[in-house]
């Protein structure tokens, strides 16, 4: 597992288990995929306090008691800012929210912390009381945010003074709207439209991390790509070059987020052990710059 630096600041696998799907686990599972992401070079894990409404964290919890030596070896993520069908950016709720992340999950500290999604409500100094707050506790080390645009994230910065590392955005082969607005420029288009301000290009100018969600879906959880009967050029084409370097469809679907030069760290959501080896076995491998764009003009998307 190559490691890659997270905003320049430290250095994280690539790839990255995310667990909101563990809160539903028993601990023989949640051994098999832990046991299974750490000996494949997995060491940074994403979660949410709203994952199974905080069975994630609890069960994660469970886990690193079972193995107390773990804490020190890995780093954990988690988001905070959804409750009750709304978004909530306000100091108390920050405050509120990791403390509860930290008590289930067992742990004196979060090495980063995430503000999931947009409050429109936001008020940029309750955000950097709260962070000043968690950082001198010693309870946060890094912070950032999910599924926002540039200018909501430089309007954090006109408070917060600590660096914003991460942004967590869906990217997959197939919703790849970061890279074919900025390839459709000054074309009419459907896939011109731009729907995050150009995103892509700011966080390599800004050393933001770029963390892909749902590297493996179509549409917003509408179902798998992969051997899916709606995209069987894409699947071919998938096939063909995983024979050449010994991957699954699934491991070139992810070496595929990852030959680009952003460095995106790869979240990924599987709770099966051989899924997850698939798509590990893929940061070791650096598709061709050709390779790259036949995968995406398979997925439907066109060069103008």
């Amino acid at each position: 597992m190559k490691n890659i630096k997270i905003a320049n600041k430290f250095e994280a696998s690539a790839i990255s288990l995310g667990c909101m799907r563990m809160g539903g686990l028993d601990e023989t599972k949640v051994d098999a995929i832990m046991d299974t992401a750490i000996e494949n070079g997995i060491n940074f894990f994403d979660h949410a306090d709203i994952y199974g409404k905080g069975n994630a964290e609890k069960v994660f919890g469970k886990y690193l008691k079972r193995h107390p030596g773990q804490r020190e070896k890995i780093m954990i993520q988690t988001k905070c800012a959804i409750h009750d069908g709304q978004f909530d950016f306000s100091k108390e709720h920050i405050l509120k929210s990791v403390d509860g992340s930290l008590s289930r999950l067992g742990v004196d500290y979060i090495d980063v912390l995430l503000l999931h999604r947009p409050d429109t409500l936001m008020e940029p100094e309750e955000v950097a009381e709260a962070f000043d707050q968690l950082e001198s506790a010693g309870k946060v080390k890094y912070f950032g945010v999910s599924n926002q645009n540039m200018m909501q994230m430089e309007l954090l910065k006109t408070a917060v003074k600590q660096p914003l590392v991460i942004n967590q955005l869906q990217f997959s082969v197939t919703e790849a709207g970061m890279v074919t607005s900025g390839m459709n420029v000054n074309m009419k288009n459907a896939e011109s439209v731009m729907h995050d301000g150009s995103f892509l290009e700011y966080s390599r100018i800004k050393n933001i991390t770029i963390q892909a969600w749902s590297p493996f879906q179509y549409g917003f959880f509408k179902g798998n790509f992969v051997d899916n009967d709606e995209f069987p050029e894409l699947n071919q084409k998938l096939f063909e070059i995983g024979e050449k370097y010994g991957l699954t469809k699934t491991g070139v679907a992810a070496a595929w987020i990852l030959r680009h030069p952003a460095n995106i760290q790869l979240i990924a959501g599987t709770m099966n052990p051989e899924h997850l080896k698939e798509i590990c076995k893929a940061s070791d491998v650096t598709i061709s710059r050709s390779e790259w764009y036949e995968i995406y003009r398979a997925a439907g998307h066109m060069l103008p």
